[in-house]
């Protein structure tokens, strides 16, 4: 089946497909498979194939430990990481589609509403890592082609080298004071996946009026929701209005001078499923490495190392960090996101002029 590249708003138009809060719900489409454990056979059925191919949105470091600790695991096995920002993932496979090229075999998104368009599109292949059959019902797919594989929120964060515990932040309105004007950096929501979803969130719940009187404080725009964290860290501005809260984590237990913060009027939600694609070019190892990304093993590695959130029942939050169950988030609707993806990003360019 030859694609000519996806367009997200078509593809959703008449599904009955909604991610409310962290809920996976979609048109059913077939029975869930059965969990499959890792056996011998698909061990060696992908020692055979010697690699996988990772299209991921995932901070890079993070991606990188993942794959090393994988083929520390499974020696013989490389992982190719293949990394972007989501919009490029979702831009670049559905490129390869339409030129009928198949090279990716998992996938990541920052964009869960990526997920609802290839499940609606038929190329993702049904298959549940025994661990995900453990996940709470609203982290899977009903049909077992994604599951949540990491969450993290987009937040406010500050270099407390150059702003005072007592004089930052603490929501987003007060980052329309004037006082921080030209002390502000923020991503893109046309470049980000995170961004698009935090956009989508903060437009709904604070209106674009909050947006039109962000773009006064003189801004500095970049593109990935990692970038935000990195210019606090070089102190090139105090402030980031938005940027992944996994970063923030990061360099501060490196010992970096940034603090997070959780705006009261909610921090917004973020959901980054994994899948695998139906044409994998290597399918046992893909199978082998997405049964390993959900494993209790990967994901408190992406917990402790990596500063992200997990819904396995056996991984544990790090000592230090907030406790998820004590922040206020906003509420996650990929179907609304994809259904506003293009307005979204058309009005953000507008209101920055970028």
């Amino acid at each position: 089946m030859k694609h000519p590249g996806w367009s997200r708003r078509n593809v959703l138009k008449g599904t009955g497909a909604v991610l409310a809060g962290a809920a996976f719900s979609t048109r059913v489409m077939a029975a869930a498979p059965p969990p499959e454990p890792v056996m011998p056979a698909l061990i060696e059925a992908a020692k055979k194939e010697g690699q996988v191919n990772y299209y991921t949105s995932t901070d890079l470091p993070v991606a990188e430990k993942l794959a090393r600790a994988f083929e520390t695991k499974y020696p013989g096995i490389a992982v190719r990481v293949e990394r972007t920002g989501a919009e490029r993932v979702f831009q670049r496979i559905g490129q390869e589609y339409a030129s009928n090229i198949r090279a990716v075999d998992v996938v990541n998104s920052s964009d869960a509403a990526h997920f609802i368009v290839w499940k609606r599109d038929g190329v993702l292949l049904p298959y549940l890592p025994e661990d995900v059959a453990t996940y709470p019902a609203e982290h899977r797919d009903v049909d077992g082609q994604f599951a949540s594989w990491r969450i993290w929120l987009s937040i406010i964060a500050y270099n407390s080298n150059l702003v005072k515990a007592e004089e930052a932040p603490k929501s987003f309105a007060d980052l329309l004071d004037p006082k921080w004007k030209g002390k502000i950096v923020k991503a893109h929501p046309g470049y980000s996946g995170t961004i698009m979803t935090a956009t989508y969130q903060m437009q709904r719940d604070l209106g674009w009026s909050y947006f039109e009187q962000l773009a006064r404080q003189n801004i500095m725009q970049v593109q990935s929701s990692a970038d935000p964290p990195k210019k606090l860290d070089l102190g090139e501005r105090a402030v980031m209005a938005d940027g992944n809260e996994y970063n923030v984590f990061q360099m501060k237990e490196a010992g970096r001078p940034v603090e997070p913060v959780y705006a009261s009027e909610g921090s917004p939600l973020i959901i980054g499923p994994n899948g695998v694609f139906k044409t994998s070019p290597h399918p046992n190892a893909a199978k082998l490495f997405q049964s390993f990304c959900f494993s209790r093993e990967a994901q408190q590695l992406i917990v402790d190392v990596g500063g992200l959130r997990s819904v396995h029942p056996q991984a544990v939050e790090k000592p230090g960090r907030k406790p998820f169950k004590d922040i206020k988030t906003m509420k996650d609707d990929a179907a609304a996101v994809e259904k506003e993806s293009d307005a979204i990003k058309a009005r953000y360019t507008k209101i920055f002029r970028v």
